[in-house]
C-alpha cells in the first residue's frame, strides 16, 4: 500500500517525507525541487507489539509498515502540463491514499508560489487539479462507454452513473465525496480517479507557532473547515520539529515528548491514521520465536489472513484459534485465557478484526 505525499511546491511535503521514513530527499527553498517522486517505508507504531515482546521474551519482533512516496508540487495549470504537472498527477495515479501537506506558516525566507499564506486556496488549487484531470479522463471514459452501449445495452448504467459524476465534478467537488449505491462504488473504484482517493491533510507549522499551541490559530481553523467539507481528517505538526524529533534517541524522545505534553509524535499519529485511511487493520502473531503484526484489508477471512502468513496456510485452512489482544493481556497468558473460555476457534468465513491474536491450525 502506498500513500502520496502531495501539496503546492515548498509546502514541507519533503522535510516531512524525511522524518517519516528517516530518507534523505532533497531539500531546497525553490519550487520543484523534487523532480522524480522519493519513495521510502515507515514502520507501524504498534504498542501493543512492544507488550507481547516481554510477554512471550521473543526473539524476534516485526511490525508492518507503509510505503509513502514524496509527490513533486503541483501548481495551478497541471492538469494543462504546467511545472511538469502531468507528470506529477501520473505519480498520484500510482498511490492508494493522498498525504495532503498545506502550509500553515509564515516565512519570508521560504518562498510560496502565491506570495502568501492561505490554506483553503492551496487545498482548493490542488483539489481543482486533481478534479480537472478526472474531467478529462471521463469524458474519454464517457466516450468508449457509449460506443460500447451501441453494441450491447448492460452499458446503460454505467454511462448514466459516469454523466452524473461527471456533473458532480464539474460542480468542482472531488469524487471521493460523490454518494453512490454499492453498483455505483465498483463503477467509482473501477475509474482510479485521482479526486476519489481517500486523503487526509497534515497542517504544516512553523516550530514555534507549534510549541506555542495552534488551538487558536487561524490557519488551522481555516484548514479543519476544509477538512470537514471533505469529511477528512486533520493532523497538525511542524514538520521541521518532527525532522529533528526522528533523530533523537528512544530515551531523547520520551522525555521531549513529556515536555511538550504530547503523548505520541506528529508522525506516529500521521502513520496510524494512513493505516487506518487506507482500511487496514493488523492481526498479530505471538510466541517466544517471534512477536509479528500482519497488515490485511477490513473485512478479510480467516483463511484469506492465514494467506498473508503462507500460501499453504491458505489452502489447507482448518480453524483459527483467536483471542482478542486486550483479553490476552488481562489474562497474562494463553494458558489463564483458555482455562477462562476466552480463546476462540473460529471458521474460515470468520472476519478478522483488528488486535486479534491468532494462530492458524492448517493440513496441507
Amino acid at each position: 500500500m502506498k500513500l502520496g505525499i502531495i501539496g503546492l511546491p515548498n509546502v514541507g511535503k519533503s522535510t516531512l517525507f524525511n522524518a517519516i521514513t528517516n530518507a534523505k530527499a532533497e531539500i531546497a527553498n525553490y519550487p520543484f525541487c523534487t523532480i522524480e517522486p522519493n519513495t521510502g517505508v515507515a514502520l507501524v507504531p504498534d504498542e501493543r507489539l512492544d507488550v507481547l515482546d516481554e510477554m512471550y521474551a521473543a526473539k524476534k519482533l516485526t511490525r508492518t509498515a507503509i510505503e509513502f512516496v514524496d509527490i513533486a508540487g503541483l501548481v495551478e495549470g497541471a492538469s494543462q502540463g504546467k511545472g511538469l504537472g502531468n507528470k506529477f498527477l501520473s505519480h498520484v495515479r500510482e498511490v492508494d491514499a493522498i498525504v495532503h501537506v498545506v502550509r500553515c506558516f509564515v516565512d519570508d525566507d521560504i518562498i510560496h508560489v502565491n506570495d502568501d499564506v492561505c490554506p483553503a486556496r492551496d487545498v482548493d488549487t490542488i483539489n481543482t487539479e486533481l478534479i480537472l484531470s478526472d474531467l478529462d479522463m471521463l469524458e474519454r471514459r464517457i466516450e468508449k462507454t457509449t460506443k460500447a452501449l451501441k453494441a450491447d445495452a448492460k452499458y446503460q448504467k454505467e454511462l448514466d452513473f459516469l454523466q452524473k459524476l461527471r456533473e458532480f465534478l464539474s460542480s468542482g467537488s472531488a469524487a471521493r465525496s460523490f454518494v453512490c449505491d454499492e453498483e455505483q462504488a465498483e463503477f467509482l473504484a473501477a475509474s482510479n480517479l485521482l479526486s476519489a482517493k481517500p486523503v487526509l491533510f497534515v497542517a504544516n507549522f512553523s516550530e514555534d507557532d507549534f510549541r506555542n499551541g495552534i488551538d487558536d490559530n487561524r490557519y488551522f481553523e481555516e484548514i479543519c473547515l476544509v477538512a470537514e467539507a471533505e469529511n477528512a481528517i486533520v493532523i497538525p505538526t511542524s514538520a521541521k520539529l518532527e525532522e529533528e524529533i526522528s533523530q533523537l534517541s528512544k530515551e531523547e524522545k520520551k522525555f521531549f515528548l513529556e515536555d511538550m505534553n504530547l503523548r505520541e509524535s506528529g508522525l506516529e499519529t500521521l502513520i496510524k491514521t494512513s493505516y487506518v485511511t487506507l482500511g487496514l487493520i493488523s492481526f498479530l502473531t505471538a510466541g517466544p520465536q517471534e512477536v509479528r503484526a500482519w497488515t490485511i484489508k477490513k473485512g478479510t477471512s480467516a483463511q484469506s489472513a492465514a494467506g498473508k502468513i503462507h500460501s499453504d496456510m491458505e489452502k489447507g485452512f482448518i480453524k483459527a484459534e483467536i483471542i482478542n489482544y486486550s483479553d490476552l493481556i488481562a489474562c497474562g497468558g494463553m494458558a489463564k485465557a483458555k482455562e477462562k473460555g476466552l480463546v476462540r476457534l473460529e471458521g474460515k468465513g470468520y472476519v478478522m478484526q483488528d488486535g486479534d491474536v491468532v494462530l492458524f491450525r492448517f493440513n496441507v
